[in-house]
């Protein structure tokens, strides 16, 4: 998989590399030895730059010959976009207290709750203080928009817990928030950055938007079905924290009555073994598994006919690949 990403890459390696480099010179700022401890951590970690990569991507896919000048604002953006996205990821772990993250102890499991409230919020500071060196105030907008979008829908997930109420309109709601806004707004600062139509910003957003639900929506079958190796997280963690995701919908409504009443009570178990592998087990179906399946994939499907007016090239390709990379994530099958 990761070999995949790499080749999917491939056109804007450069590019990447370059704010890589922005992205650790931020972060060494700080001349406090304990938070720049932590940092080094977080760097080392890693993670698939997905939403840098995407705003790059973007930016170069919107011109005729993909030969726009790579700037050092696109860079800066980059760089916070990933900053934003790790920030959100040290609070998500507080908030789940979540023991693992890229197979290695989370910020929370090392260093506590404090520590993690404190540093997430610094790496909100941090990324806006790049985003303000790039002086375009519609990038700022649009990434200030995502920002508070991104907290809604994490509200929104938290008020949900074990409301089995929810329906999947509310589902798609919270995933649209928590996680496709920012996918979205990466799509959209490249477009902008690149000084491209309004109307191909508008069709990165509705691409970005498209593939950051189906990413959701995989990582959320992923927390059942999973592999926790190449995941990077202890599984189940949905299930300790209550929330109902589309999968779990999606079993609900395929299950007979007294089913759903012995589902409900596994899933109130919590961190319980025997009651994961019950839920696992049963989300093997094919009913289940084929509506979730279905639904990624009809994200996926627009997310690609949005792309559809930009001008062939390798970053378009590339755009076209990663949906196809995120959906195979949890299906492990070509779409």
């Amino acid at each position: 998989m990761e070999q995949n990403l790499k080749q999917i890459y491939k056109p804007i390696q450069d590019e990447l590399s370059y704010t890589e480099d922005i992205l650790r010179d931020a972060l060494k700022k700080t001349k406090n030895e304990s938070t720049l401890r932590a940092n080094r951590y977080l760097l080392e970690s890693g993670g698939k730059r997905i939403r840098p990569a995407l705003m790059i991507l973007c930016a170069k896919a919107s011109s005729t010959n993909g030969s726009r000048k790579f700037r050092p604002q696109l860079a800066k953006a980059a760089a916070a976009i990933e900053i934003i996205h790790m920030a959100s990821l040290i609070h998500d772990d507080v908030i789940d207290k979540a023991r693992l993250r890229h197979n290695r102890l989370s910020v929370y499991s090392k260093w506590g709750e404090s520590v993690s409230i404190a540093l997430g919020d610094y790496f909100h500071s941090l990324a806006f203080e790049l985003i303000s060196e790039c002086k375009n105030s519609n990038v700022l907008q649009c990434l200030s928009a995502a920002a508070k979008t991104m907290c809604e829908g994490e509200l929104l997930q938290v008020w949900g817990r074990n409301d089995w109420n929810l329906s999947e309109k509310q589902c798609i709601i919270i995933v649209k928030k928590k996680t496709a806004a920012l996918f979205s707004a990466s799509c959209r600062v490249g477009g902008l950055l690149s000084n491209t139509s309004r109307s191909f910003v508008s069709s990165f957003g509705g691409y970005g938007l498209n593939l950051g639900i189906t990413f959701q929506i995989v990582d959320d079958y992923l927390d059942f079905m999973g592999d926790q190796s190449s995941l990077g997280k202890i599984l189940g963690q949905d299930m300790l924290a209550g929330e109902i995701t589309l999968p779990i919908l999606n079993l609900l409504e395929s299950v007979s009555q007294s089913e759903k009443e012995q589902l409900r009570s596994l899933l109130a178990v919590g961190r319980d073994k025997k009651a994961f592998l019950k839920i696992r087990k049963m989300l093997l179906r094919p009913t289940a598994a084929a509506k979730t399946r279905k639904t990624a994939a009809s994200f996926i499907k627009v997310a690609r006919e949005k792309i559809n007016v930009l001008h062939h090239s390798p970053y378009k390709r590339s755009l076209f690949d990663l949906a196809g990379f995120i959906f195979a994530r949890g299906f492990n099958c070509k779409s």
